[in-house]
């Protein structure tokens, strides 16, 4: 049985809806993930352009403004939901590691 597209998000997925939740251009989303991982997610220019065409597709960003070749991109609430479901996902991974590992789990 084939993934749906979007099911679970890339650590670069993740990073770029969670970046978007303000208008940000191309560049500046890279930098943004860059700052907020201390350099350990990069989004390469290709990956980037790649995954915002196919965020934009699947609506879960739009593009904000245009000038020249800078376009600018806001998460729009279906990206917003992905986003927010992937991060529930996460803490129901960890959950689960503090459970089969005998950790406390953090309230």
């Amino acid at each position: 049985m084939a993934r749906e597209k979007f099911q679970t998000l890339t650590e670069q997925m993740f990073y770029i809806l969670l970046c978007l939740r303000q208008e940000l251009c191309g560049a500046d989303i890279a930098a943004q993930v860059a700052a907020l991982t201390g350099g350990r997610v990069a989004v390469g220019p290709g990956t980037l352009y790649n995954l915002l065409d196919s965020f934009l597709q699947a609506g879960m960003i739009r593009e904000t403004k245009v000038e020249g070749r800078k376009r600018s991109y806001l998460i729009t609430n279906a990206g917003q939901k992905a986003l927010e479901e992937e991060y529930r996902r996460l803490l129901t991974l960890a959950a689960d590691y503090r459970t089969c590992t005998g950790e406390e789990k953090t309230p």
